[in-house]
């Protein structure tokens, strides 16, 4: 089985981050420093940073955290406490499903279930993400059209959207697609620059009332609806 395959499915990390950790050498196979596409199985010792990866899968992890403006999400560069799997110390190998930017704050899961990964990080999927938004500037209604109908950013126009307004200077968006930075990015070809950004749900999962820097455990009819909701996905 293909190494980042393999990581994913020991619940390790998603394949996208086992990538990562190949490019930046911070893996190894019997010693030696594996290569992205390496053949593995149960009978190889593999190691990230030095610590032996078990061939025991753990039981299967799904977080909500309540991330705080500061703390960074991936998990290839580490910055002390900075680092989101750092800031959760859990005693489970986790990792987080996608990224929220240093800048904002609120929702992101955390699994050690590579398939769970794989089909909430696909785009084609459609999946929703909610957001609420604070700008610089007092909201209009022609703000809000551009939102909804699509922002030219990064050479290509967002994807159509739902967005409505909540307060003089604050909108709810949700999307359907993660490019980088999307939302500050579209209020500022806008003229808006944001001052806060929260993201309030993924799929069904809601941040509730969950206290920054908080994480709770996903609860049975919450995981049960994702996955009704995620089975159709490739």
């Amino acid at each position: 089985m293909r190494i980042n395959k393999y990581l994913s499915a020991k619940g390790v990390c998603s394949r996208r981050e086992a990538d990562r950790l190949l490019e930046a050498g911070r893996i190894t196979v019997d010693g030696a420093v594996a290569e992205c596409g390496q053949q593995v199985d149960d009978n190889n010792i593999i190691c990230i940073d030095g610590s032996k990866i078990s061939n025991d899968k753990p039981e299967d992890i799904l977080i909500a955290f309540n991330k705080p403006v500061g703390i960074v999400c991936t998990t290839t560069n580490k910055q002390g406490n900075n680092n989101i799997v750092d800031y959760i110390n859990y005693p489970i190998r986790i990792y987080p499903i996608g990224r929220l930017d240093k800048d904002s704050q609120g929702l992101i899961l955390l699994t050690n279930e590579g398939d769970l990964v794989n089909k909430i990080m696909r785009s084609r999927n459609q999946h929703e993400k909610e957001y609420i938004v604070k700008v610089d500037k007092v909201v209009n209604q022609q703000f809000i059209d551009h939102m909804k109908n699509g922002v030219e950013i990064l050479g290509a126009v967002t994807k159509p959207c739902k967005a409505y307004q909540t307060g003089p200077k604050e909108f709810d968006i949700i999307l359907t697609q993660g490019l980088n930075r999307q939302i500050r990015r579209m209020c500022e070809k806008l003229g808006y620059n944001v001052t806060s950004l929260t993201r309030i749900r993924i799929i069904n999962i809601k941040l509730g009332d969950l206290q920054p820097g908080k994480i709770r455990k996903i609860n049975e009819k919450e995981l049960e609806d994702l996955k009704k909701m995620l089975e159709h996905s490739e």
